[in-house]
């Protein structure tokens, strides 16, 4: 996730509203999703590594259980590419790319990477926070909408490479299965399991703050607060510092669900053990209603530039 560690912020930012919702609240899946991802057998998920497999067959396996599709032009669930590393001329990673089509052939994609630091002198840094829970953030998105058919035709991406520089979805965009023309939005999930205050962000309504009216939730136990996404906050503006940067620099809208650096960001502690499990299944449910609230009560106006969003009629 982010490449920095973020200092006080000396802004106020906005909270949710609260809406009627009658999103399911089962976490047994949830729980199982993040504590399998984060395992030593997974070796940390770095890029290029067996661990960084075995996630991604899990991850592959998941898909197939909660029934995406693949694209055809993919011929797979998964999209290879290569990077150069710093010891490495040729490193090798691969996106895992699902879908759901819906009543419109209009996109969101929603994502989550699955890569992180692997083993570094002896020791596995698991990443359970950053970021097998957005993984199975994706996961429970994913298994919600292929039981109630979504307005519009969902992408689950599961990007990889996102500790290099966020490799793989830079590629993902420059190499799509779909016209770019028809994506509307990006949800991306990155580090949504470790506050202890209830505190969850959402970033991406600076450029489009049409957005915050469909940022809402039923769970009074947490609290959605927008920011981190003003250019002026320098290393505080979070845009560029996940998954969501390859979109936003396509001009695609984003909205960017993560917590703020914890002692446990990068670090070996960054285990199953030491997140906060009530927190996570609190956001994994928010952002599944906001996800839904979404997709039933937005609409993007092509003739308008892609940044202007209004409320279906």
């Amino acid at each position: 996730m982010k490449l920095y560690l973020l200092l006080p912020l000396a802004l106020t930012f906005g909270c949710n509203a609260v809406k009627t919702s009658n999103m399911p609240s089962q976490s047994d899946q949830l729980i199982k999703d993040i504590k399998t991802l984060s395992s030593d057998t997974y070796e940390g998920r770095k890029t290029g590594t067996k661990g960084a497999e075995l996630a991604r067959n899990y991850i592959i396996k998941r898909f197939k259980e909660i029934g995406l599709k693949s694209f055809p032009l993919l011929n797979s669930y998964q999209q290879a590419f290569t990077f150069p590393g710093i010891d490495d001329p040729r490193i090798n990673g691969k996106n895992v790319i699902g879908y759901i089509p819906g009543q419109s052939d209009k996109v969101i994609v929603i994502s989550a990477h699955y890569d992180h630091l692997g083993i570094i002198n002896g020791q596995i840094f698991n990443g359970a926070d950053d970021n097998a829970s957005g993984v199975a953030g994706i996961l429970k998105i994913a298994a919600h909408f292929a039981k109630n058919k979504p307005d519009y035709t969902l992408i689950f991406a599961a990007f990889d490479a996102e500790e290099f520089g966020r490799k793989g979805s830079a590629y993902f965009v420059d190499h799509l299965p779909i016209d770019i023309k028809r994506i509307k939005l990006n949800i991306n999930l990155d580090m949504i399991s470790h506050n202890d205050k209830g505190e969850l962000y959402a970033t991406g309504t600076y450029r489009n703050p049409q957005l915050k009216k469909y940022i809402t939730t039923t769970n009074t136990d947490l609290n959605i607060i927008f920011g981190h996404d003003n250019p002026k906050l320098g290393i505080d503006d979070w845009t560029d510092q996940s998954d969501q940067s390859a979109f936003n620099a396509k001009n695609i809208p984003f909205i960017y669900f993560g917590v703020e650096d914890h002692k446990d960001y990068h670090k070996e502690s960054d285990k199953f053990e030491n997140i906060n499990q009530t927190f996570f299944i609190n956001s994994a449910n928010a952002i599944l209603e906001i996800t839904d609230n979404i997709d039933k009560n937005l609409t993007f106006e092509l003739a308008m530039p892609r940044d202007r969003i209004q409320m279906k009629k």
